[in-house]
């Protein structure tokens, strides 16, 4: 039985109520906005959630729901087992901002991270995915939850070199590394010596979220406020996982099964590369692909689509 609960965050940035709705937030900002954290990348939509509930559909189907957290947008899927799709609900950010709903709206994912734990009915154990996440090959409860706790994939990293940042700094590459020093330092642990988190799915437990809500109260409702992502953020799951290493729960996975596509490096790869590695006996040693920004992926690779096709297993 795979007793957990799968949450995916989507948002069709196209939908010209949102569009609009961003667009006044943007022109009414106070104080500059880091140029990461509204890439219009962040908003744009290619499918992916498809993909993604597809390749659980054919390699974890046995999940015990899907929650799809959206803002007032109820997306399209098709190709689905009707078993499988009726193991699926939406989830408005009204939802999980319930009694913070200043807060709102928001078109920052860090934000919406922060509350993911407050989903109704959400099992204690549930496994967060960013819609450009799939599964590759058949994947089973352990390879999210030990006994005692997650299992955490990532590598042990020395940031401290990387220059003091602000909240109008714009290191575009970075900004995900100071989101996790913030989460890093909330745990007591110093950037020369932290756990990143890779770009992957992330295992998480809903009574740990609560406790460190209970105990950092105040910056997760700080977290909560930016409307954008932002610098001086922490990243939720990255406090997830430095808890847990620090409190003995769990296991950090050792062996590599994921492959993280950035859009920024697809020039690191060839269609050939592609093919070789999507016909190789080392893709049966990988159960996660992430492809950031998927519309810059497929601009260069016309055949980005049927490559997902052959990886999630259709």
């Amino acid at each position: 039985m795979f007793d957990a609960d799968i949450v995916i965050t989507w948002v069709d940035g196209a939908d010209p109520v949102l569009k609009a709705e961003r667009d006044r937030y943007l022109g009414g900002a106070l104080a500059p906005l880091h140029g990461n954290g509204i890439n219009p990348h962040r908003w744009l939509c290619s499918d992916e959630l498809n993909y993604c509930l597809r390749s659980i559909a054919n390699n974890a189907p046995d999940v015990r729901r899907i929650w799809i957290v959206t803002d007032g947008q109820i997306p399209i899927f098709s190709g689905l087992p009707p078993a499988f799709s009726a193991k699926i609900s939406i989830v408005d950010h009204r939802e999980i901002f319930a009694g913070y709903e200043t807060m709102l709206p928001t078109f920052n994912s860090l934000s919406i991270e922060t509350f993911l734990w407050r989903i109704p009915g959400l099992s204690e154990h549930f496994i967060y995915f960013n819609d450009d996440v799939f599964l590759t090959s058949p994947v089973e409860l352990a390879d999210f939850f030990t006994a005692t706790g997650p299992v955490m994939r990532g590598k042990w990293v020395d940031f401290s070199h990387l220059p003091e940042c602000g909240e109008s700094r714009d290191e575009a590459a970075l900004l995900n590394h100071y989101n996790q020093i913030e989460a890093a330092s909330l745990a007591g642990y110093g950037a020369d010596h932290m756990f990143a988190s890779a770009h992957v799915v992330h295992p998480m437990q809903r009574s740990i979220m609560a406790e460190l809500f209970a105990s950092h109260h105040d910056q997760f409702v700080r977290n909560s406020s930016f409307r954008f992502r932002g610098t001086a953020q922490f990243l939720p799951q990255s406090l997830h996982n430095h808890h847990c290493i620090r409190s003995g729960l769990g296991r950090i996975h050792e062996s590599r099964d994921h492959i993280h596509v950035d859009a920024d490096e697809s020039g690191q790869w060839t269609a050939q590369q592609i093919n070789g590695f999507l016909d190789s006996t080392d893709r049966a040693n990988m159960k996660f692909l992430c492809i950031n920004d998927l519309p810059a992926f497929e601009r260069r690779f016309p055949d980005t689509h049927r490559w997902i096709e052959t990886a999630i297993g259709n």
